[in-house]
């Protein structure tokens, strides 16, 4: 779709204004297509990666339909995976209607029932909620769902991965079966399907293609190093960053942040970890001092990264290579937003070799294998340009912009 605006969308003015004082202009493939379905009334299955501007597909949709026929009482209920998610759609909500009259409020477990009983018990028309915390609510007499008209489930893939199948599905028996609803996920496998076709009533299709590009702004840094030293390497690494340059470093466990962040800390380095171990309390502080500078160094699982959207990111780093190719495109586009440039560092042990030429087959690009001078491998890696079927696009070496590492 091309030369589509927000005001060709239907959207009222007050909606209108909020998303110009946001800086959009346009909106994106995701938003051009669900957003006439959801003001339509239709029921949508929608996807979609984080980053294509899903939440403001299914706010809009919402804060319109709630500013046309206020009732003072629940209205629509977004079911999300993680607190910090759920945070983040409430602070869109809140931008998006700050011109309606629209109230809202989050649910989510780590911190006491008090406050969101209260909020709750007072009347809200949109709650943002993780599965586990909302039916507490609910078993409680907390929420009254009488006249709910639009049910999201937002990253379907990952609340099913994250074992919520049982809680969602008592709350959709909990729920009016006249209703909107709207499901949004990264891909669409059998759960999903599965969960689509309970709650959903013959939905509409929305289907933005998998991410297999990342920003023009970032450099791809692939550095070879034996996994016992991975730590102290990166701890090289970092000390040549600038003054004022904020990290997001990747980890595959809980466990893995914390002993990474032990051991960054011996060398010196300002660091904050979280995950979903680690009560709401602590990861709120960790967010907040790597917002404020105060630790330059946030460590954090990728469940735990669902919902950090920070500024100025100037690196990204795989500490442990993912397994999904995607997921190392979802990572590496927290930096270089918005036209910026940033990198994409990426710690490779040789168990993971393979790992990362999976992920460069989905980027159609390669890049050399560089390594810190005092933490070679005891292996030296093949290098793309070896192998003919991920010599396809060879990518400059990085020698010039780290001086650090250099190429095998």
């Amino acid at each position: 779709m091309t030369d589509v605006s927000f005001e060709s969308l239907g959207l009222a003015p007050e909606l209108l204004r909020a998303v110009a004082e946001q800086g959009y202009s346009e909106p994106t493939p995701v938003q051009q297509e669900a957003i006439p379905l959801g003001l339509a009334g239709r029921d949508v299955v929608g996807s979609a990666q984080t980053g294509t501007g899903k939440t403001a597909a299914f706010l809009l949709p919402i804060l319109q339909r709630i500013r046309e026929k206020p009732r003072g009482s629940l209205r629509a209920l977004i079911l999300v995976p993680t607190r910090e998610l759920a945070e983040q759609v409430l602070l869109c909500a809140k931008d998006y209607g700050r011109h309606c009259k629209t109230k809202a409020a989050a649910v989510y477990g780590g911190v006491a029932l008090g406050p969101q009983t209260r909020a709750l018990r007072a009347g809200v028309d949109i709650v943002v909620a993780t599965p586990g915390r909302l039916l507490d609510h609910i078993q409680r007499g907390h929420v009254d769902s009488s006249n709910l008209e639009v049910l999201v489930l937002d990253e379907a893939d990952r609340m099913l991965d994250m074992g919520f199948a049982p809680d969602v599905n008592r709350i959709l028996d909990t729920l009016p079966a006249v209703r909107q609803t709207m499901l949004f996920s990264a891909t669409i496998s059998g759960d999903v399907d599965r969960l689509a076709r309970r709650a959903l009533n013959r939905p509409a299709e929305v289907k933005i293609g998998r991410r297999t590009a990342t920003a023009d702004g970032v450099q791809h840094v692939l550095v070879a190093v034996d996994k016992p030293e991975k730590w102290r390497a990166l701890s090289r690494l970092l000390q040549e960053l600038p003054d004022g340059g904020r990290t997001l470093v990747f980890t595959r466990t809980k466990h893995g942040a914390d002993r990474l962040a032990r051991q960054l800390r011996t060398e010196g380095t300002r660091v904050a970890a979280m995950h979903g171990g680690k009560t709401q309390q602590l990861r709120d502080k960790a967010l907040n001092h790597f917002k404020e500078g105060k630790a330059p160094i946030l460590i954090a699982t990728d469940v735990a990264a669902r919902g950090i959207d920070v500024d100025n990111i100037v690196m990204v780093v795989n500490y442990d290579v993912p397994a999904d190719p995607e997921v190392y495109i979802h990572r590496v586009g927290r930096t270089a937003r918005a036209g910026a440039n940033g990198v994409a560092l990426t710690l490779m042990s040789p168990d993971e070799w393979l790992l990362m030429t999976d992920v460069e087959k989905l980027i159609g690009t390669s890049f050399p294998r560089e390594t810190v001078p005092g933490f070679e491998p005891a292996i030296e890696p093949m290098q793309p340009w070896e192998r003919p079927e991920l010599a396809r696009q060879q990518g400059p070496s990085v020698r010039a912009r780290r001086g650090g590492a250099r190429r095998r």
